[in-house]
């Protein structure tokens, strides 16, 4: 009785634990998202540092480079979609009016045209098509919000680029003959990094086709369109369903119904191209999360980190199941967390076991 007493309270304390953690990194966001922000960006940039460094470029001017180069490019950026982000919070409610006229026209035509029941009109109480709209705003402006804490982005981003070409000669003198446990870490981050770089690349090319489409549609905000393609697309899946679904609703409000089906037909084209055929091919593997915690962990680090959490869900999921890979304890968890191939792989090396 008292050994599964041990045991029940060790769960209890396990998950005090974690609660505690949650609770701790909600209340500390402010100070957390700008570096996961610095940490993100130091992973994509890492490569081009070390290729300057063996190129003889000084640790710390690589570093300077580096980061002064970014924070150009996010300056300029974040000053001309800036503008659109406040042009379009602006234009919101005026958006919003045009659809539920144009929801309830719809409404109308099915219970008089099409003899649908009276009681279709009661959805109109309960369906908001401008909801994706204003999550958009407030996705953005909340990003804009964090990028103005430049400053702490800069310097621990320097610290983190500086402290990664020494950290595997740190690891081999503090553990001598045991830096070989921390291959697997060492694989994680390098293929994590790698991912990371891709992924901004592909990510780029599509905000870059989803710019130029809603550009040449003649949709109101194109940059703004762009950004939000870019932005998501670093969610697997659903990330590029959001990112379509405001600029859709936008081309039917402000161009009409053909315009909305030409929109709808070219973020598919987009998203078909690079999601299933280029991505992959580059890649050469998937994020070896299941699909349903990609989605359950977009929820999750959102809530925690707000949209920051959002678009870097897949990163610190990634991140998370390393972490529970390393304990046998909480082994199991991480299988759950990861793909098919992922629990195959557990299966067939128990058997060798065996």
């Amino acid at each position: 009785m008292s050994e599964i007493a041990r045991k029940n309270g060790s769960v209890i304390l396990s998950l005090a634990a974690v609660i505690i953690v949650i609770y701790g990194m909600q209340m500390a966001k402010a100070l957390l998202v700008p570096f996961l922000i610095a940490a993100f960006l130091a992973l994509i940039t890492v490569r081009p540092m070390l290729f300057m460094q063996k190129n003889r470029v000084p640790a710390i001017l690589a570093a300077l480079i580096i980061v002064s180069v970014i924070m150009l490019i996010l300056s300029i950026v974040g000053t001309v979609v800036g503008r659109s982000i406040a042009e379009f919070t602006a234009a919101i409610p005026s958006y919003q009016a045009r659809l539920d006229t144009i929801v309830k026209g719809v409404l109308d035509f099915a219970v008089e045209r099409l003899k649908f029941d009276e009681s279709i009109r009661d959805l109109s109480n309960f369906v908001d098509p401008g909801f994706a709209m204003g999550l958009v705003a407030t996705l953005l402006n909340a990003l804009r919000s964090v990028l103005t804490n430049v400053f702490l982005i800069f310097f621990t981003m320097i610290f983190i680029l500086l402290e990664a070409s020494s950290v595997s000669t740190k690891v081999e003198a503090s553990f001598g003959r045991k830096a070989v446990t921390f291959q697997r870490p060492r694989e994680f981050m390098t293929n994590l990094g790698r991912y990371l770089g891709i992924k901004t690349i592909v990510s780029f090319a599509t905000g870059f086709l989803a710019w130029l489409l809603t550009w040449s549609i003649g949709l109101d905000f194109p940059l703004l369109w762009g950004m939000l393609a870019f932005l998501l697309n670093y969610v697997p899946t659903i990330g590029s369903i959001i990112a379509a679904v405001p600029a859709i609703l936008l081309a039917l409000v402000q161009l009409g119904p053909g315009e909305a089906l030409a929109t709808l037909i070219g973020f598919v084209g987009i998203n078909l191209l690079f999601g299933n055929f280029i991505e992959p091919r580059l890649m050469g593997y998937g994020v070896g999360i299941s699909p349903l915690v990609v989605f359950v962990g977009l929820i999750f680090w959102g809530w925690i980190f707000g949209p920051v959490g959002m678009l870097l869900s897949v990163p610190l999921t990634m991140t998370l199941k390393l972490a529970l890979e390393s304990d046998e304890g909480t082994r199991w968890i991480a299988i759950f967390l990861g793909s098919e191939r992922d629990a195959q792989y557990a299966l067939e090396s128990r058997a060798a076991d065996e």
